[in-house]
């Protein structure tokens, strides 16, 4: 079948003028009501909202991980800290400032409004001041080979440069990177479907949104705590408060069905806050010690990538459940399984690791020996002081 013609601009749809948003008598806002401002097609807010906001928070959010390792060595926990909690301010008193903007604006002007805030961002990136490392000795030979190539090898030299994947050469960051993936299927369920439930197993239609203020306000008191925890503890032993985080989440998420009251539901939500703070601030620390700081950069954004897709897939998975048994009981045990998983299979890394350092004494691992404290080749925005190690 030939494939239609598009319509002519005149007979699109103009968009009709804003008005503030009320709500249905279900207490939901439908898609009817979120008309835009320059676009009313819910398939164009797909690509803006979903596709380049997403990409644009990775691009930001990777970046202030991986600059403070250039900075903080022994702080490197209690910095990350720091920069962490500052999200939980926002997360816990966004909601009520978007309930109040977006009944008194419309749906459309509040999403221009956070538009703004994330233009606040482009300036302060412009504060990261990476310590480049320097231009002579082997560098500038190096620089002279790659322009004698032709236009297609230096393309593909600094592709492999800047994508290269020889961070999972190492097993313990296979181990450490699809640990993770694996732990955080169910790490959004509790986000995303806490509140639907304590609405219909309490009915506290008035008060739902109590469970996510504590959530976003032990987590930042999770991550201001475990910071300097991290910091006190040697070497890759950090790795132990990710499974003891990603063990305890699990079992938070099995024993919410088991809460008769809404009591007991808040109790539950403090402790998820406080593993989700923990395993957050612990993420940098352990990169760095895993491929340094040479190879950090690569090594976060690899182990984003992987987390992305499981984390996307958990909460319509625990969705699709409440559908097919008619309640959120098996939904939450989903979530809970996952980050147990997960938590046993990066116990087992500090493992592989001092099994592999037993190994540098012999000969033939005198190359390895040399890897590891080079951590791979220099890239862009690495300290200097590493370059010459």
């Amino acid at each position: 079948m030939a494939e239609q013609p598009p319509p002519p601009i005149a007979s699109i749809p103009k968009t009709p003028k804003l008005e503030p948003v009320e709500p249905s008598l279900d207490g939901h806002v439908h898609i009817r009501d979120l008309e835009g401002v320059f676009f009313s097609s819910l398939e164009v807010r797909y690509f803006t909202y979903g596709v380049l906001f997403g990409c644009g928070s990775s691009f930001a959010f990777q970046p202030s991980l991986v600059i403070l390792g250039h900075y903080f060595k022994r702080r490197l926990g209690l910095a990350n800290g720091l920069v962490t909690a500052g999200s939980c301010l926002f997360s816990m008193g966004l909601p009520f400032l978007l309930k109040i903007v977006g009944g008194a604006l419309g749906v459309a002007h509040t999403f221009q409004m956070l538009s703004l805030f994330m233009l606040v961002q482009i300036f302060l990136s412009l504060t990261f001041r990476p310590v480049f490392p320097s231009t002579s000795d082997p560098h500038d030979v190096e620089q002279v080979k790659l322009e004698s190539r032709s236009w297609r090898q230096q393309y593909a030299s600094q592709m492999q440069k800047y994508f290269s994947m020889r961070v999972f050469r190492k097993k313990t960051y296979r181990i450490w990177a699809f640990g993770i993936a694996t732990a955080v299927l169910g790490y959004f369920v509790p986000y995303l479907h806490l509140v639907k439930y304590v609405e219909k197993e309490f009915n506290e239609t008035e008060r739902g949104w109590v469970v996510l203020l504590c959530l976003g306000a032990t987590s930042g008191i999770g991550r201001l705590g475990s910071g300097p925890i991290g910091d006190l503890i040697p070497g890759l032993k950090k790795i132990y408060l990710q499974v003891a985080s990603f063990m305890l989440l699990g079992l938070m998420c099995i024993l919410i069905p088991q809460c008769q009251q809404f009591w007991g539901v808040i109790v539950i939500c403090l402790f998820l806050g406080l593993c989700d703070g923990l395993f957050i601030t612990i993420m940098a620390p352990i990169a760095f010690e895993l491929v340094g700081p040479l190879q950090a950069s690569q090594a976060i954004g690899y182990l984003l990538g992987l987390m992305a897709i499981p984390m996307t897939a958990g909460p319509p998975i625990a969705g699709f459940l409440h559908t097919h048994f008619g309640n959120y009981h098996l939904a939450f045990y989903f979530a809970g399984i996952p980050p147990i998983v997960g938590g046993l299979v990066l116990a087992f890394v500090p493992l592989v690791h001092r099994r592999c350092v037993t190994r540098l004494g012999s000969g033939k691992d005198k190359m390895l020996v040399s890897e590891t404290i080079m951590n791979g080749e220099l890239l862009p925005g690495s300290p200097a002081t590493e370059a010459h190690i």
